[in-house]
C-alpha cells in the first residue's frame, strides 16, 4: 500500500431517479477530488435508491436493473471518472441474464475496475446473493468491498483481510430502523424535514442509539480486529419510507475516525490513508496469531440457533405489502 487520499460521501438519493442521483455523485465527487481524493466512495444503491426496492414487483425491479459494465449508469461513471482523473465507487441493481444483484462498482477512466455482488441480499427475493469475495489491486493499494449487512458478519471482514485487503469499501444504507434493542427505532419524518429550524433534535436522533451510537458499537471493531482501513458510506435523509442518519466516515486500522460527515444533508469528507499504520496495527497481529486448526466449527451449521430467517421475514413483508407477491418468476 502507498499513501492515498480517499473520499467518503453521503447524500439523500431519490428513488429510481438515476439522472438526479448521478448528478449528485458528480457534484460531490468534484468536491472531493478538489481536496485531493483519488477515489471517492458512495453508498449502497446510490444510483438507484435502496429501501423503496422492497415495494417493487419483480418486473419493476428488473426494469430498473442494468448490465455491468455496459449499462448506461456504469458508463456514465466511467466517463465522469475520466473527466475527473479519479476513481469512483457507487451502487446499483445489476442485471446479468435472468439474475439480479445488489451490485457495487469501482471504475476509473479506463473502465470497470471491480464489481461486488452483495453476499447477503435480502431486501427483495428477486435479488440473488453474490457468492464470492471481492479483493483487487488498484492505485497502488489492495482493496476489498463488503456491502452493508456483509459487514455485520465478522467472518466476511476477516476473510477479506485474509485475502490481502488493506482498505475495505463499506457502502451501506443503514440505521434508524425498528429494533428490539433499547432506544432504537425509526426517526419521525417531521424531525428530518424540520432539521433547519431544529437541527439539535435531528442531530440527537442521528447521533444516538438509533444511528451513530449503533454504528460505533461494531464498525470500529471490524477495522481494528483486522488491521484495515474502512471507508463507511451511508445514505442520509429520506430513503423509501425510512429516514437514514448518514454519518459516512473514514476509519484507520486502529478503529479511529480520520474524518466524518457531520452535515445534516449531502456531504463528502476526505482523508489520507498512511501505510505506516498497517505495519503496527494490532489486528495484523491477531491475524498472525490465528490457529485455523481449531476453527472447523465455523464451517458447520449451528444446531442451536437454526437458519437465518431474515430473508424469509423480509420477503413475507413484501408479499403482504404488494398483496400479490413479486409479480415475477425471477425470484432466487
Amino acid at each position: 500500500m502507498r499513501r492515498i487520499r480517499v473520499g467518503a460521501a453521503q447524500f439523500e438519493a431519490r428513488d429510481a431517479d438515476k439522472a438526479y442521483n448521478l448528478s449528485v455523485i458528480e457534484r460531490l465527487a468534484r468536491r472531493a477530488v478538489s481536496e485531493g481524493a483519488e477515489l471517492v466512495s458512495f453508498h449502497e444503491c446510490s444510483i438507484t435508491g435502496y429501501t423503496f426496492l422492497e415495494t417493487l414487483t419483480g418486473d419493476q425491479l428488473a426494469a430498473l436493473a442494468e448490465p455491468v459494465p455496459d449499462g448506461p449508469s456504469t458508463q456514465h461513471l466511467i466517463q465522469l471518472a475520466r473527466a475527473l482523473g479519479a476513481s469512483l465507487a457507487a451502487g446499483l441493481i445489476e442485471r446479468d441474464g435472468d439474475r439480479l444483484y445488489n451490485c457495487y462498482v469501482v471504475v476509473d477512466g479506463n473502465g470497470l475496475v471491480a464489481r461486488h455482488r452483495k453476499l447477503h441480499a435480502f431486501i427483495h427475493e428477486a435479488i440473488s446473493c453474490g457468492n464470492e469475495f471481492t479483493v483487487f489491486d488498484h492505485l497502488g493499494c489492495r482493496w476489498g468491498i463488503l456491502t452493508c449487512y456483509d459487514n455485520n458478519l465478522p467472518e466476511n471482514v476477516r476473510i477479506t483481510a485474509l485475502l490481502g485487503a488493506e482498505i475495505i469499501l463499506m457502502p451501506h444504507v443503514t440505521g434508524c430502523v425498528p429494533s428490539p434493542m433499547p432506544g432504537r427505532g425509526t426517526v419521525p419524518r417531521e424531525i428530518w424535514e424540520n432539521r433547519e429550524l431544529d437541527p439539535v433534535r435531528c442531530r440527537m436522533e442521528f447521533d444516538g442509539p438509533k444511528g451513530r451510537g449503533w454504528i460505533m458499537r461494531w464498525l470500529p471493531a471490524r477495522v481494528y480486529e483486522n488491521g484495515v482501513y474502512g471507508i463507511f458510506t451511508n445514505a442520509i435523509g429520506v430513503d423509501g419510507d425510512t429516514i437514514k442518519p448518514g454519518g459516512s466516515m473514514i476509519l484507520d486500522p486502529f478503529g479511529e475516525i480520520l474524518n466524518e460527515c457531520r452535515a445534516l444533508g449531502d456531504d463528502v469528507v476526505v482523508a489520507t490513508l498512511d501505510p505506516a499504520k498497517l505495519e503496527v496495527a494490532p489486528g495484523r497481529g491477531y491475524i498472525r496469531a490465528r490457529r485455523p486448526e481449531l476453527y472447523a466449527k465455523l464451517l458447520e451449521p449451528n444446531p442451536f440457533l437454526g437458519p437465518d430467517r431474515r430473508p424469509e421475514v423480509w420477503w413475507k413483508k413484501i408479499r403482504q405489502r404488494s398483496g400479490a407477491g413479486t409479480g415475477s418468476e425471477k425470484a432466487h
